[in-house]
C-alpha cells in the first residue's frame, strides 16, 4: 500500500468514525481509547492470521499422531498476540445486529488480556456504556476490505492518524498525552537515538519510542535490535495507550506509572544513550519539602526556589544520560531566560559544556495551547571535547513552519530534513546535508520531466471534430510551467469547442448522434483531468525547487556557516555576555529581506485560484453545451 493509498484510508476511516462520535452523547474522550482499541483489536487480527499461517505451514507432522496443534507459543515466537476464538475480528464483525456487541467487545478485551500478562488492564473495557447501533457501526467501519491482510507499519499509522486526530479534539489529559509529530521528528533527528538504552520519563503516548523506530527502520535496522525502551508516566490512561500503541507498533518498552517528581521507577541516573521526552510545563504544586526532593541525586545542580517544575525536568534529563548520551525534550520558552536560582541552575548546566542546540519554535505546534516552545539539547560526549564543548547551535525557526489552519502549525517532511542538515553540517557530518539537497533535486526532475509527458499527451488529445488538435508551445524548453499561458491556450481551446460545436449543429446536413454527444463530454471531462494533473505535478515541481534553493542558498559550500536569522553558532562566553540566556533568537539576529525570484505562498495561492478559475470555464463551457443541445432536441 503506498502512502497516498494509506493517507486516502486513514481518512476515510476518520471521516467515518468522527461523523459517528458527532452524532452520538459521547465526548471525545469518551470515545477516543475504545475506538483506539478498536484499531488495535483489528491489527491484531491481522497479525493472528498472517502468522497462523506461517507456523502452521512450519509444523511437524507425525506419521500416526499426524500435525501437532498450534500453541500460544507459537505466537509469541512470531510475534504476534494469541487471540481465543471470541476475541477475532472475524467472529466480532459476524455477530448479528440483535447481539449486545458492547459486552462482546468487553469479553473479546478481557480474553486476550488473560492471554497477555503485559496487556492486564490495559485494553479498554467499557463498550457497554456506548449504542449498540453506534458500536455496530464502528465495527462497520473498521471492517473496511482495505484494511485486510495489512501490515502492522500501516496499522501503527493509523492508530498514530487518530491519536493526533483526538488529541486536535481535546480528547487528552492536560495536552500531556500527544505531543505533535513534528516536535518528535525534530527530536528524533537531532538525537538520532539508534543503539541502546532509550528513555522517556513523561512518555505519554510512547510517540517518541515509536519515532525512534522509524527513525533506526529507515537507516535499514530492526528497533528491536538495536535499543531496549524505558518509559514511565503518571496517568494510567496515558500507560495503556502507550502499551497499545507499542503492541500496535510490534514493539516492547518497559513502561510503568510513576509521578517521575517523587518516582524514579527503572533507576537509570546515568545510564541512559538517549533521553527524550516532552514534559507537562509550569508544573506547580511540587512538595519540595520532601526527603525524596530535597536530597534527589537527579538535581545535581540544585533545588530551584521557585514554584515551577521546569528545572526539575531539565535537571533529570541531564542526570538520566551516561557520558555518551544525548538528550532532547521540549520546554517552555520562558525556561530560556528564566531569572534567580533558575538562571544559576542553567549556568551550571552551560558551564558543563553539554548545551548542544537550542531551537526556537514558534507558536501553534500543539494542539490545546498556541503558546511557542523551545527544543533543548545535550550532549554528554561533546562536552568531553574541548573545541566543541566551547559551542552550542541556536537555531531560530520561529519563520519556519507549514500552515495547517488558522490555529495549528506543523513541520513538513521538508522542513524537518533541512533541520537534521543544518545540524548534521554543525556537527560536521556533510553527508546527510548532500543526500538532502541531492533528493530535492532529483524530485524536481522527477516532476519535470512527468510534468512535459502530461502536456504533451495533452497537446497529442484530438478534439471529437475534425480539423483541432490542443497545442502548447515550445513544450522542450518548458522548465516549470506557466500556468498562465496553459490557461490562455485551454480557454481559447474550450472557446474553439464551443463555436465549433455551433457551427457543426447549425448545419442541416449534419446530424449529430448521441455517442458524439457523449464522446464530447467525455474528451472535455479528460481534458479538464489531465489539466488538474499537471497543475499538481507543476506545484511539486516548484516546491521542490524551493526546498532546494532554501537550502543552497543558505549554505553553498556545503558546509556549516552562520546564517543571520536562523542560525548562529555560539561559545559559553557568549552566552554569558548574554546573561546565559539560551534563547536562540537574542543570538541570530534578523534574516535579511531575499529578493527571491517568486514568493512561494503567494505562487500556490495563485496557482490554487488559477486551477478553480479554469474548472469554473470547464463546467460553465459544458453546461453551455448541454442547453445548446438540448435547444436542437437532442
Amino acid at each position: 500500500m503506498t502512502a497516498d493509498q494509506i493517507k486516502q484510508l486513514e481518512d476515510r476511516l476518520w471521516t467515518a468514525a468522527d461523523q459517528l462520535r458527532a452524532n452520538s452523547k459521547l465526548t471525545a474522550t469518551e470515545y477516543s481509547f475504545p475506538v483506539l482499541g478498536l484499531i488495535f483489536l483489528r491489527h491484531a487480527f491481522n497479525r493472528f492470521v498472517v502468522a497462523k499461517e506461517e507456523i502452521e505451514a512450519k509444523l511437524p507432522v507425525h506419521p500416526q499422531r499426524g500435525r501437532r496443534t498450534i500453541t500460544k507459543e507459537d505466537f509469541t515466537s512470531a510475534k504476534a498476540l494469541y487471540l481465543p476464538e471470541k476475541s477475532r475480528w472475524d467472529y466480532l464483525s459476524a455477530l448479528p445486529e440483535s447481539t449486545d456487541i458492547g459486552q462482546e467487545l468487553d469479553e473479546a478485551m478481557r480474553e486476550i488480556e488473560k492471554q497477555h500478562e503485559n496487556l492486564t488492564n490495559v485494553l479498554p473495557k467499557n463498550y457497554t456504556l456506548f449504542e449498540k447501533e453506534l458500536l455496530f457501526q464502528l465495527v462497520r467501519t473498521f471492517n473496511d476490505e482495505a484494511l485486510n491482510g495489512v501490515t502492522g507499519d500501516v496499522f501503527g499509522r493509523i492508530y498514530e492518524y487518530f491519536l493526533n486526530e483526538f488529541a486536535k479534539k481535546g480528547a487528552q489529559e492536560g495536552g500531556e498525552f500527544f505531543t505533535p509529530p513534528s516536535l518528535v521528528n525534530a527530536i528524533v533527528n537531532v538525537i538520532e537515538p539508534d543503539h541502546g538504552t532509550v528513555f522517556d520519563p513523561a512518555c505519554g503516548s510512547a510517540g517518541m519510542f515509536v519515532q525512534t523506530a522509524h527513525f533506526i527502520e529507515e537507516e535499514g535496522f530492526d528497533a528491536a535490535q538495536k535499543v531496549n525502551f524505558y518509559g514511565q508516566e503518571k496517568t494510567s490512561t496515558n500507560i495503556k495507550l502507550a502499551k497499545m500503541n507499542m503492541a500496535v507498533h510490534g514493539m516492547d518498552a518497559k513502561l510503568v506509572e510513576g509521578n517521575t517528581f517523587y518516582e524514579d521507577h527503572h533507576a537509570l541516573v546515568g545510564k541512559c544513550d538517549f533521553v527524550m521526552a516532552n514534559p507537562p510545563f509550569n508544573v506547580d504544586g511540587v512538595d519540595k519539602d520532601k526527603d525524596g526532593v530535597k536530597n534527589d541525586t537527579r538535581l545535581p545542580f540544585g533545588l530551584p526556589k521557585n514554584d515551577n517544575a521546569n528545572y526539575l525536568w531539565i535537571q533529570y534529563f541531564y542526570s538520566y544520560l551516561n557520558d555518551k548520551g544525548r538528550a532532547g525534550f521540549v520546554m517552555a520558552s520562558s525556561a530560556s531566560d528564566a531569572g534567580h536560582s533558575e538562571k544559576l541552575i542553567r549556568q551550571q548546566l552551560v558551564e558543563t559544556g553539554a548545551v548542544d542546540v537550542m531551537v526556537t519554535i514558534g507558536p501553534k505546534f500543539f494542539y490545546t495551547r498556541s503558546l511557542p516552545c523551545t527544543l533543548w539539547f545535550l550532549d554528554k560526549a561533546k562536552a568531553k571535547d574541548e573545541t566543541c564543548a566551547n559551542q552550542t547551535l541556536m537555531l531560530d525557526l520561529r519563520e519556519v513552519y507549514r500552515k495547517v489552519s488558522s490555529n495549528l502549525h506543523d513541520f513538513t517532511p521538508e522542513h524537518l530534513r533541512n533541520i537534521h542538515a543544518i545540524v548534521g553540517l554543525y556537527r560536521g557530518n556533510t553527508g546527510y546535508f548532500k543526500k538532502t539537497i541531492e533528493h530535492y533535486a532529483a524530485q524536481e526532475a522527477n516532476y519535470l520531466a512527468q510534468l512535459i509527458e502530461a502536456i504533451q499527451g495533452m497537446s497529442a488529445m484530438k478534439a471529437p471534430y475534425p480539423g483541432y488538435m490542443f497545442k502548447y508551445a515550445d513544450i522542450e524548453k518548458l522548465k516549470i510551467a506557466d500556468i498562465k499561458k496553459l490557461k490562455r491556450e485551454l480557454t481559447d481551446h474550450f472557446k474553439h469547442v464551443k463555436d465549433s460545436t455551433k457551427e457543426v449543429m447549425a448545419d442541416d446536413t449534419i446530424k449529430l448522434e448521441r455517442e458524439f454527444i457523449k464522446t464530447l463530454r467525455e474528451y472535455l471531462q479528460t481534458l479538464d483531468e489531465a489539466t488538474k494533473a499537471a497543475q499538481e505535478l507543476a506545484e511539486l515541481a516548484t516546491y521542490f525547487h524551493k526546498e532546494y534553493t532554501w537550502m543552497t542558498s543558505r549554505f553553498p559550500d556545503g558546509t556549516y556557516t552562520d546564517v543571520a536569522g536562523l542560525c548562529k553558532v555560539v561559545s559559553r562566553g557568549d552566552i554569558a555576555a548574554n546573561d546565559y540566556s539560551l534563547t536562540a533568537g537574542r543570538y541570530v539576529g534578523v534574516a535579511p529581506q531575499h529578493d527571491e525570484d517568486f514568493d512561494y505562498e503567494e505562487r500556490m495561492k495563485e496557482i490554487k485560484l488559477e486551477l478553480a478559475s479554469l474548472n469554473e470555464e470547464a463546467t460553465e463551457l459544458a453546461e453551455k453545451i448541454q442547453l445548446d443541445l438540448e435547444e436542437l432536441g437532442i
